[in-house]
């Protein structure tokens, strides 16, 4: 991987008011992530992940501190920056080619080359003219990756994109997550509640911690991809965030919230 800083966090803090009362979202947040890097971010519901993840984005601008993006200051949401929620979100009246390349104009031969470059790298040719409907959970959610990745994103921000599939598709896409990455190369961030999918997809782990949300550990995973998730190594790294989180039932090995 280079060397150069994709994303400059620097000490940035989130607070806003509920039911009459300050609440501390995010406090003393400072990460480097290198271009070409996967950072996974993981921690117990209430901890400021997502609420992280629209603050590089440009989607919330309240908060003190700065968010340097390519040296670049966030001040809005752009291009640079694609952003895939748990929901595909995808317009149910256009087809997938057309979801893909949603506002750009297909009929330009640059964008109908970019749009059918990005159905081949998320392995979706042949439905090209599908609708949403017509696809699964999984196939929605890498319509969703194509659409963000033909805006050549200096970093794409996934928001738990595969907690709403089932355990057999959720496995596949996270596979087909690093496929995608393989052949683009792209920066990732990817907030996820799930400890393996930490693990297998992360270069390092960013574990968090709540009230008030912060970083509470950073975990490098120094293990070749594909990972083989049965593997010594990998189940070390496993534990390893396990027991940073601090909720391990000693005699069943679980994460317990």
């Amino acid at each position: 991987m280079m060397s150069t800083l994709a994303l400059d966090i620097q000490q940035v803090n989130k607070t806003f008011y509920s039911d009459g009362q300050l609440t501390e979202a995010l406090t003393g947040i400072n990460l480097q992530v290198k271009e070409n890097e996967i950072i996974t971010i993981i921690g117990p519901s209430g901890c400021g992940k997502s609420t992280l993840l629209k603050i590089i984005a440009g989607l919330d601008l309240e908060h003190d501190g700065t968010v340097l993006v390519a040296g670049k200051r966030v001040e809005r949401p752009s291009r640079d920056k694609g952003f895939i929620f748990q929901e595909h979100r995808l317009f149910p009246w256009l087809t997938v080619e057309k979801n893909i390349a949603a506002d750009l104009n297909l009929k330009d031969p640059e964008v109908r080359a970019q749009v059918d470059k990005a159905i081949q790298l998320v392995k979706l040719h042949g439905f090209e003219k599908a609708f949403p409907k017509q696809l699964s959970g999984g196939m929605s959610q890498r319509v969703a990756i194509a659409r963000a990745l033909i805006r050549n994103p200096r970093i794409l921000l996934l928001d738990e994109p595969f907690g709403a599939l089932d355990a057999f598709t959720r496995t596949h896409m996270q596979e087909s997550l690093l496929e995608i990455w393989k052949g683009n190369q792209t920066t990732m961030l990817l907030v996820t509640h799930d400890i393996d999918e930490a693990v297998f997809l992360g270069h390092r782990i960013v574990v968090m911690d709540s009230r008030p949300g912060k970083i509470k550990r950073v975990i490098p995973v120094e293990l070749h991809h594909p990972r083989n998730r049965a593997g010594t190594a990998f189940l070390e790294v496993r534990k390893e965030v396990l027991k940073t989180l601090e909720y391990v039932e000693e005699t069943t090995d679980t994460w317990v919230i």
